[in-house]
């Protein structure tokens, strides 16, 4: 290949690459590296260095190369003047004729991470919108003009019960991934979902198993109520005729990489059939289902919000008795003993 040849090859290429003397400044540069900066090809060379990518700290670099004849790495750097503030790589190469060559890598810029649950409840939160505020408005209409005081709380009942999943909805449109957090009192959390459990149109029979001890935890209340209800109401559609709630602390707990000294946990035990054993690897996954007529979200939200309280969602099954777990941080400073019964008391 002549020298002819050679020249064209390296205009052609798609790395970004200038050569730059030892005042550091541009002797030449590539279609590439211009398109990238924004430059013409003439109007760069002559160019110092640091006209071409000021505030970056590869001028510097550039004369350490020079100054020790070594190769120099700048890893992440970002663009000026980019949309976005593009971000490269540079690669400074000492030459023998006193020079440096400059290499610049674009790098591929990543996109927001956005899991595919969330996205499709996203999309979800949207279309319920609308219905939410239908159903609000009809319930308002009835607990105005009903006189049984009864009747009265369970319009009120749905009043509320729109207006926390309008509130979740919206966090979830408006892209506010984090929590709400506020102190959450775990035994009102569990007789909320009492009252909800018991407006069902045939409840099952419910049992209550409380630590008294239990603290406040630091988060969310009202997704925290959306994960259990829907443990509960899974339990329910799959048959249950008996729930128990029950609520714990319990020792040395791994969570993720995280092994937690002690833990908080609150269950819904039922006596249904059982998690089929053809679900039983996938049951928290999107879009997977036990029934025909389900969405197969309601557990993955439930693991995902878990998650985001540092907690952790577990279940163990078998016919005629599953108990879904949701385990909680214990709140610092919080000190637990050992019972004679195997719980911690705090």
């Amino acid at each position: 290949m002549n020298e002819e040849q050679s020249r064209s090859w390296v205009e052609q290429m798609s790395t970004g690459l200038a050569v730059v003397d030892g005042q550091l400044r541009v002797l030449w540069i590539n279609p590439a590296l211009a398109e990238l900066l924004g430059l013409g090809l003439r109007h760069a060379q002559g160019l110092p260095l640091a006209g071409l990518l000021p505030d970056t700290g590869v001028v510097e670099q550039a004369a350490r190369s020079l100054a020790e004849l070594r190769s120099v790495q700048c890893r992440g750097v970002r663009l000026p003047g980019t949309q976005d503030g593009q971000r490269v790589d540079v690669a400074l190469q000492p030459l023998d004729a006193g020079c440096v060559l400059v290499e610049v890598h674009a790098l591929a810029e990543s996109a927001p991470t956005v899991s595919p649950l969330s996205a499709t409840l996203r999309g979800f939160a949207h279309e319920v919108k609308n219905p939410l505020a239908g159903l609000r408005g009809a319930a308002q209409l009835l607990q105005r003009r009903l006189d049984d005081a009864d009747m009265q709380a369970l319009a009120g009942m749905v009043i509320a019960e729109a207006d926390r999943l309008a509130a979740l909805a919206n966090r979830l449109l408006h892209h506010d991934g984090a929590p709400h957090l506020g102190p959450v009192n775990l035994h009102r959390l569990l007789e909320r979902l009492s009252e909800l459990i018991e407006a069902e149109p045939s409840p099952p029979r419910l049992r209550h198993d409380y630590d008294p001890s239990l603290p406040d935890v630091h988060g969310d209340a009202d997704r925290l109520l959306q994960v259990m209800l829907n443990l509960a109401r899974n339990a329910i559609e799959a048959g249950a005729q008996t729930l128990t709630l029950r609520s714990r602390v319990e020792l040395g707990v791994r969570v993720g990489d995280r092994m937690l000294r002690s833990a908080l946990r609150l269950d819904v035990m039922d006596d249904g059939p059982g998690v089929p054993p053809v679900l039983r690897d996938t049951l928290f996954e999107p879009l997977v289902s036990g029934r025909a007529d389900g969405t197969g979200l309601g557990l993955a939200l439930s693991r995902e919000i878990a998650h985001e309280h540092g907690g952790e969602l577990r279940y163990v099954s078998r016919p005629g008795e599953t108990v879904f777990s949701l385990y909680l941080p214990l709140p610092p400073r919080t000190s637990t003993v050992v019972t004679s019964s195997g719980h911690a008391d705090g």
